[in-house]
């Protein structure tokens, strides 16, 4: 009886004992949590500092209502999760020690910063460790090693500095371990030598440096786990992975080791079955280039070896699954391949491929971009129509193509761009070619073309099934020896933007009929033999103008005195300049007003001065002249020049001719992440059906006016919509690379992604399952159907890779059926990587990635400009970033063109109230529509959220009061603070960065000038271009 008494006795005694230790346990957990949160300055949310208060919690319990804080069946500290809330403090990771039983620290997306303490590696429960997208800096302790149980390491994007790899070789567990954009340096071979079974690995923009070719036997089973390596913009030397060692990598999908100074030979990968990225470009590469990389012995369906020194030919791609290719920039040779697979995106520009340009006969009729522009290739064009049918761009200047032009150009249904200049091509310009309903983009300068120029008058009788007039917006067909008139009927090319048909030999008058072109921009007829007098109406959009080196006489229209004199001379003997033209680069007299009008004392100075300045410019003249010669016989040499009859002005703004695309360019029907596009609010997880026929009120949606009927049948994936509610009016298609039926549309199963002034937008999975993105618009805002399938047509024209291609678009019986379609991209928009503070989201863009984003932007509204089409909508909420590079499309531009007066105020409007509005189109009093400089300024909106992460609507309070993002921007920089106002993520101490991100504000600050100080597009695209950091 004792004994079992004794026996009760210690047992409640052990009880006792353990309540006080996990009482003590919880009471000391609590005090590093508290510790932790003094490091905490700024919560700019509240969730830290509303939530982690002492007295709100249990003291001997675990405190399950602080933010981010969870606990385990025990009671202890199991994770804190505190990623993309804004924080800001100097955090002491030592507090964190106490906390035995933490398995998750996440605090990715924040702008904390300290130093990574030895003391951390005593946490040895932790297993999954994300710092990423912060200011931490230092070296990365080697106590590290300790945290046994580690799976996943993220300090990515933050100032790490130091030598690595410290000692990781016990991380056995760890799966994932991203460094990238940090200042890291080591021995990559050390690094490998430690890791255990690692799935993931991104090093890359770091300062590694030493050779892959290493003895992989020695290392362990981890090249077998591998599925992901990135390595790019590091300082890797050396020879590539060794044949014998490829093997090991069994598994690998995706290998990124571009911008390196590898070399050597490109060895086998036909052992890595599921390989389907490789990029290896811009590194120091050399010898042929493995056929294996273009059969399907391996699935890739990227690959990038451009700017190398590859040699060798290439003979023919067989490979069903490569979908892009780049291969430009390096020494290939030989004949084109016979074949090329299934590519959609080919790139061959800048090699030494040589023969009969007519092999492209044979291709598949799969491409959809291609450059051969500057190699050596010979021959006609093909008259084969097959390759020609799926071609949207199409570039092959700079060679020695001969013979005529073939009517599969003209007739290709959808080839928007054709660049043949600086070639050998003849004969006389097909008359279809300037009247292709397709082509946007002509380029046929530096020829040997003769004969007229082969306008012809439009002559459509169905607005809804070709354009009023060629969608051709840029014509170039300078330096070719075409003769005969100016024909009136170049009046019909009412689209376009740049005419250049300089250097010819043009007769006859300039016809007036010119003054029709109400969006041309620029003019260049210089060179020719044109007489008579100028027109008096030529049109008030235009900003540059070139007549020298004719014939034209009378007087200079007063509407074209602003141009330069070297608008008119030399040349043009008997043309009458005004004078204030004359003297437009005379120094003014000092007592003079200016124009050389003063008192005798100053026109005896302004003689003598005229004589200097003669011989002067006469001796610069010698010397440019010299230098000219120089210059030709050089680039004669290289074969990239064709010298010109006439020494004309050169064109300050060409038509763009070059290919600029992504790899990931029409490879759409590819998921590359479960994200979705977000227009505006939120989004809604709810399935529907596009159904129309009802009423609703404007700016609602179809979707809320659903009966319960509709509502249940859509959860089953499927849904026929019954009569009379299928789509029954008229689905037209902008082009041929999608085909389906209304009444598929009426039963795609279609999610609301959000809503915006110009109505509500689907997303719409046809039966094919390619998704579509539908734009139901709102009933009142949209014009009649003529000019409606007019201007449609126009914003269906632009194609490139940055922007949302439309479609097609429905116009159905009733007002409310009214919807436009592109593709869906899988991607969030620019807001929500800016301000969205879901945790584990989204991390901090660097400084690298909002440039790029920013040139991205900058380089598609500089497209949409040089065809006369305004953005007009441009905000972040507009501008998606793919899921998988960054890689910008804008969508919603050019919808004003679409709308009723009434619905381009409410655009407007809506524009102003976000920040987004220029100033010239606030007053409400004037009708309004978008414009060119008006995008300007809305992109130096964004361009200052992107480096201060702070919304165009803010009010932010300063010494002066509280202002708006733009006035507290100007402010700063007036005050010589101006990197005061960058966002704490992207800020760093080193030169480099401080000054591009002084060139961005400078760019920024110019864009919200007053509209006659604002840049044009194309000017800010070339200043962001050449920022370098």
């Amino acid at each position: 009886m004792r004994r079992r008494t004794l026996t009760v006795a210690h047992l409640f005694s052990l009880l006792f004992w353990v309540g006080v230790f996990l009482i003590s346990a919880s009471q000391t957990e609590l005090g590093s949590l508290l510790e932790f949160k003094k490091g905490i300055q700024n919560d700019p949310l509240g969730k830290v500092q509303n939530s982690w208060i002492q007295s709100s919690v249990d003291p001997n319990s675990c405190p399950h209502s602080f933010y981010g804080v969870t606990c385990d069946q025990n009671g202890n500290v199991s994770s804190i999760l505190l990623d993309n809330l804004g924080l800001v403090g100097d955090l002491k990771f030592s507090t964190l020690i106490n906390l035995g039983k933490l398995t998750t620290l996440s605090l990715s997306g924040n702008s904390l910063s300290g130093r990574l303490v030895p003391a951390l590696g005593s946490v040895t429960s932790l297993q999954h460790l994300d710092l990423s997208g912060n200011q931490f800096y230092g070296p990365i302790p080697d106590r590290i090693n300790g945290l046994l149980s580690l799976n996943y390491l993220n300090l990515s994007s933050n100032n790490f500095t130091g030598g690595f790899p410290i000692e990781i070789r016990n991380l056995q567990q760890l799966k994932v371990i991203d460094l990238h954009s940090n200042e890291l340096w080591g021995d990559i071979q050390g690094f490998f030598s430690q890791l255990g079974n690692i799935e993931h690995v991104d090093l890359s923009y770091n300062k590694f440096y030493g050779s892959l070719s290493m003895n992989w036997g020695n290392v362990s089973t981890w090249p077998t786990t591998l599925r992901y390596l990135n390595l790019s913009h590091n300082r890797l030397n050396g020879e590539l992975f060794g044949n014998e060692s490829v093997p090991k990598f069994l598994n690998l999908q995706v290998l990124d080791l571009g911008d390196n100074q590898l070399t050597g030979l490109i060895q086998s990968f036909r052992s890595l079955p599921s390989l389907h990225t490789l990029r290896l470009g811009h590194n120091q590469l050399f010898g042929p280039i493995p056929e294996e990389l273009f059969q399907n012995l391996i699935p890739l369906e990227e690959l990038d070896l451009s700017g190398n020194g590859f040699s060798g030919s290439i003979t023919v791609i067989n490979s069903t699954t490569l979908k892009a290719l780049n291969l430009s920039s390096n020494s290939l040779s030989g004949s084109l391949p016979s074949s090329v697979g299934r590519s959609i995106v080919l790139d061959l520009s800048y090699n030494m491929f040589t023969g009969d340009i007519s092999i492209m006969g044979t291709w598949e009729s799969t491409l959809d971009i291609l450059d051969l522009s500057s190699n050596e290739l010979s021959g006609s064009i093909p008259s084969t129509l097959l390759p020609f049918q799926t071609f949207s761009t199409l570039i092959i200047r700079n060679n020695s193509l001969v013979g005529n032009l073939p009517h599969v150009l003209w007739n290709s249904p959808r080839l928007s761009k054709l660049d043949l200049s600086l070639n050998k091509l003849g004969g006389s310009i097909p008359p279809g070619l300037l009247s292709s309903t397709t082509l946007t983009n002509l380029n046929l300068s530096g020829n040997h073309f003769t004969g007229p120029i082969p306008f012809q008058g439009s002559h459509v009788n169905d607005l809804l099934s070709l354009p009023s007039y060629p969608p051709l917006e840029s014509l170039d067909l300078s330096d070719n020896s075409l003769k005969g008139n100016l024909p009136s009927d170049v009046g019909n090319l009412g689209r376009i933007k740049i005419l250049n048909l300089a250097r010819n030999n043009l007769s006859g008058e300039i016809p007036g009929e010119l003054s029709k072109l109400v969006e041309l921009e620029h003019l260049d007829l210089c060179g020719n033999n044109f007489s008579g007098n100028i027109p008096d109406n030529l049109p008030s959009s235009l900003n540059f103008l070139n007549l020298s080196y004719n014939d034209l006489s009378g007087h200079v229209p007063n509407s074209l005195t602003n141009f330069p004199i070297s608008s008119f001379r030399p040349g043009n003997g008997l043309l009458i300049l005004p004078d204030n033209m004359l003297h437009q680069n005379d120094n003014p007299s000092p007592n003079g007003d200016g124009n050389g009008n003063g008192n005798g004392n100053g026109k005896h100075h302004n003689s003598k001065s005229n004589v200097r300045i003669a011989i002067t410019v006469a001796t610069i003249g010698a010397t440019l002249m010299i230098a000219f010669v120089i210059l030709a016989y050089y680039r004669a040499q290289v074969k990239d020049f064709h010298v010109r009859r006439f020494p004309c002005h050169a064109n300050p703004d060409p038509p763009q001719t070059s290919l600029s695309y992504s790899n990931d360019h029409l490879l759409k029907s590819k998921s590359l992440s479960g994200q979705t596009q977000i227009i505006s609010g939120e989004t809604t997880a709810t399935s529907s059906v596009i159904v129309p026929g009802r009423k609703s009120s404007p700016g609602s949606s179809p979707i809320t006016d659903l009966s319960p009927r509709f509502v249940e049948r859509s959860r089953s994936g499927r849904l026929d919509v019954d009569s009379p509610d299928r789509l029954i009016g008229e689905l037209f298609f902008i082009d041929n690379s999608v085909a389906f039926t209304a009444e598929e549309l009426s039963r795609a199963p279609a999610e609301v992604l959000g809503r915006s002034s110009h109505g509500t937008l689907y997303k719409a999975t046809l039966d094919s399952g390619h998704m579509l993105s539908v734009k139901w618009l709102r009933v009142g805002l949209v014009k009649q159907k003529k000019e409606f399938a007019k201007e449609v047509k126009k914003i269906g024209s632009m194609i490139h890779p940055n922007i949302v291609p439309l479609r097609a678009y429905y116009w159905g019986p009733r007002e409310q059926e009214r919807l436009i379609l592109a593709d869906y991209i899988h991607g969030d928009n620019l807001a929500l990587h800016l301000y969205e503070t879901t945790p584990s989201r989204y991390s901090p863009l660097s400084l690298n990635q909002r440039l790029k984003v920013a040139v991205d932007v900058a380089r598609a509204l500089t497209y949409l400009h040089e065809r006369g089409l305004p953005h007009g909508n441009l905000k972040p909420t507009n501008i998606i970033l793919l899921s998988s590079n960054l890689d910008v499309r804008l969508t919603d531009y050019g919808l004003h063109r679409l709308m009723t007066p009434a619905g381009i105020s409410e655009q407007i409007l809506n524009l102003g109230a976000l920040g987004y509005r220029a100033p010239e189109l606030a007053n409400t009093a004037t009708k309004h529509v978008p414009t060119l400089k008006g995008d300007v300024y809305s992109f130096g909106v964004i361009l200052m959220e992107l480096l201060t992460r702070r919304s165009a609507g803010d009010i932010i309070s300063g010494q002066s009061g509280a202002v708006d993002l733009t006035d507290w921007v100007r402010l700063c920089d007036q005050e010589g603070r101006g990197l005061d106002c960058i966002d704490r993520d992207i800020y760093s101490g080193e030169e480099e960065y401080s000054r591009g991100m002084d060139e961005m504000l400078a760019i920024s600050i110019r864009c919200i000038l007053p509209i006659n100080g604002r840049p044009n597009m194309k000017q800010v695209f070339d200043a962001m271009s050449s920022i370098s950091i």
